[in-house]
């Protein structure tokens, strides 16, 4: 079995063992005294291999910060002496252009380490058989492919790689953007099935981003086998596919254009009949026809045009638009009508997007594309043209309609679910495309307890590229930020680097055979000295400039006490750690909560290539992070029950992180079970 396999079902709390070891004694000691793991089941076939998987996912060996002492030594050195350790460091590394060793301080006492002596939570994995094993990855795939939201990569490499070990046949792919890039990699025709025509444009854009490092489709250069692979999806759609025309014409100039690079000549009468038309302007698309119908003020028609042509989902995308120019209460409740609840995570974004909106403040459009978000920030023309506002009482209306829907769509899906309090701070898995896959990460927006006395050791580490930088930047609750990282350290006048509330580790530039860097983030300290910060956000960016699909990069949180003990990184304490595996410089980790003690799931790739943090601004992320507050796991499960029950005992189903079930027959879902909640969402 892959380690990708074995790493995916560690990161959900298993091991997968081949029977009775000779050298289980020794393997559940080594587990126990560098990890802190107990096994639950089987502790016979627990093997040194399970080791191994463990050091590979809780990053047993680390290499050292720039400051090896920290963060005491950090705290004990003079601002004078930290600011001449980076000028000699730079001037080595990017004046003279010696990479050749990591860096680390010139002024810096030894620190006399005192041994590991700090309160660990026990982590609880299961031994399971490779049988149960195969049947928990094929579950997962199964509920990968029935989602119709993008895959991020980590879970879509667990896709393509379980199809090709284990000859699994997609019979079922709800999402397009999974299923092109299943066609460009495997080139397996057949997979065309799975399109519609219209969605050759989306083909063409993935393999000119891929393969080309070009997201303009309108300047093809295609080489032949390309162009070959490409008339032979076209010729496979004609024969056997879905042919949407009238979708197509939307993208009528790409068409244009793709056709007359390919020289594609039908093969069918279906290809001629398309060709025809294409070249010919007719017929008009649907968009045209809504958009007549809207401006002639025949709302009606212009729903009908949406829901018959292009489904429920058009309509929703398009919410605002029509109800801001209804004319009458008949005509809202005529749009309003026509939501069925087929498409759940639709009507939960909009929840989402009603719970944010203002009429009045300018809009940041989040999308996302090959894997990384993109960002439009509605410029003050286009807030002063928009005319798709809404009033609050036309909010409010919306809103009770789609709970409505929502609940009436779950009602009776799982049957008498039990439901765990803590499921309240767990979020929907509603784009999770963007994010990293690895030990602890969660759905976006979701939060997990600090406990008292504790503080937050942010870590990152590197190879094959020179500078990674880890930065924190404290956001107010109305999105002014404060920046901290290494450039604070030239402020003599405001040093935040070096005080009890946040230690930075040094900024390693000559990290290309092993870098890292930490920040150390006291709580109570952090409230105290920066009363108006509400929120610190960890961020990654490379700041040698490649991508990070191009180098090694691992990130995450340690928990530890607030006098801590030990080595900087002690994997014992390890909270998450994940990949960073994005096609850009930059990447959002996570934020910590200073109000409520709590650390927020952001795990987001941007598209970008900053390769300073502070150059960007971080206000919008603020929508992420109250999405519990609107709708969480909890909210979901308990609408999905035929009958909410108090006693796990007599569920079907329970949502639980600590609950095993003594009862067969039972499904247990927890917080990082996302790809189960991703089925039950579509």
């Amino acid at each position: 079995m892959r380690n990708s396999f074995h790493d995916f079902l560690f990161s959900k709390g298993y091991l997968v063992g081949e029977g009775e070891s000779e050298h289980a004694p020794e393997a559940l000691t080594a587990l126990a005294k560098l990890f802190n793991i107990r096994i639950t089941s089987n502790p016979g076939w627990a093997s040194i291999d399970m080791v191994k998987v463990a050091s590979r996912n809780l990053d047993e060996h680390v290499p050292p910060p720039f400051y090896q002492g920290f963060p005491e030594s950090v705290k004990q050195l003079p601002i004078g002496a930290l600011v001449l350790d980076r000028l000699i460091h730079y001037t080595r590394t990017y004046g003279f252009g010696d990479f050749s060793t990591p860096g680390h301080s010139l002024f810096e006492e030894e620190v006399v380490r005192k041994c590991f002596d700090e309160k660990v939570e026990v982590r609880e994995l299961a031994i399971i058989s490779m049988p149960e094993a195969i049947k928990l990855l094929h579950n997962t795939v199964t509920s990968l492919l029935a989602s119709s939201r993008p895959l991020s990569d980590a879970q879509y490499e667990l896709v393509q790689n379980y199809i090709k070990d284990y000859d699994y046949h997609v019979t079922e792919c709800n999402c397009k953007d999974t299923a092109v890039r299943l066609l460009l990699d495997s080139r397996d025709t057949s997979y065309a099935r799975l399109l519609k025509l219209s969605d050759a444009i989306r083909l063409v854009e993935t393999l000119q981003f891929k393969k080309y490092d070009s997201k303009d489709i309108k300047k093809l250069n295609l080489r032949n086998q390309d162009r070959k692979f490409l008339t032979h999806v076209l010729d496979y759609i004609f024969e056997h596919g879905m042919c949407d025309l009238r979708t197509c014409c939307e993208k009528r100039k790409l068409w244009k254009g793709l056709l007359h690079h390919l020289h594609y000549k039908a093969k069918n009468e279906t290809a001629a009949q398309f060709l025809d038309a294409i070249r010919n302007d007719e017929p008009r698309s649907v968009y045209s026809d809504f958009e007549r119908a809207v401006g002639e003020g025949r709302i009606r028609d212009a729903v009908d045009v949406l829901r018959n042509e292009k489904g429920e989902g058009a309509v929703l995308r398009n919410l605002d638009y029509l109800l801001s120019r209804c004319k009458s209460d008949d005509e809202v409740d005529y749009v309003l009508d026509v939501i069925d609840g087929k498409n759940k995570i639709l009507l939960i974004q909009l929840l989402l997007h009603y719970y944010t909106a203002s009429p009045y403040a300018r809009r940041v459009f989040r999308f996302q594309k090959f894997g990384l978000m993109h960002l439009h920030e509605e410029t003050a023309k286009e807030a002063r043209a928009r005319r798709t506002a809404l009033d609050a009482q036309a909010v409010s209306r919306v809103n009770m309609h789609l709970w409505s829907v929502l609940e009436d769509a779950c009602k009776g899906t799982l049957g008498k679910v039990y439901v765990d309090e803590g499921m309240k701070r767990i979020a929907l898995p509603l784009q999770e495309g963007t994010s990293m896959g690895g030990v602890g990460t969660l759905p976006r927006g979701s939060r997990l307890s600090i406990p008292e006395g504790e503080k937050i050791r942010a870590f990152t580490y590197w190879e094959l590229v020179d500078d990674i930088d880890l930065s924190a930047f404290g956001v107010s609750e109305d999105g002014e930020q404060i920046e901290f990282s290494w450039r604070n350290l030239f402020d003599e006048d405001d040093d935040p680097m070096n005080d009890e509330a946040i230690v930075f580790s040094g900024d390693e530039t000559s990290g290309y055979n092993g870098g890292s860097e930490f920040f150390d983030i006291s709580l109570d300290a952090f409230k105290e000295e920066y009363p108006y910060t509400r929120y610190v956000v960890l961020c990654n960016n490379v700041y040698s400039g490649d991508p990070f699909s191009d180098c090694l990069c691992k990130a995450g949180y340690m928990m530890r006490d607030e006098v801590d003990s030990g080595e900087v990184f002690e994997p014992k304490t390890v909270k998450s750690s994940f990949a960073i595996t994005c096609a850009s410089t930059f990447a959002y980790l996570y934020a910590i909560d200073l109000q409520t003690r709590e650390i927020v799931w952001l795990n987001v790739s941007r598209d970008s290539r900053e390769r300073v943090a502070g150059e960007t601004k971080m206000a919008f992320l603020l929508d992420y992070l109250n999405v519990t507050d609107v709708i969480n796991l909890h909210d979901f499960a308990c609408m999905l029950a035929t009958e909410v029950v108090d006693d796990p005992s007599r569920a079907d189903v329970v949502f639980s992180d600590s609950y095993q079930p003594s009862r067969e027959g039972v499904e247990l879902i927890r917080s990082y079970d996302f790809e189960r909640v991703m089925q039950l969402l579509n």
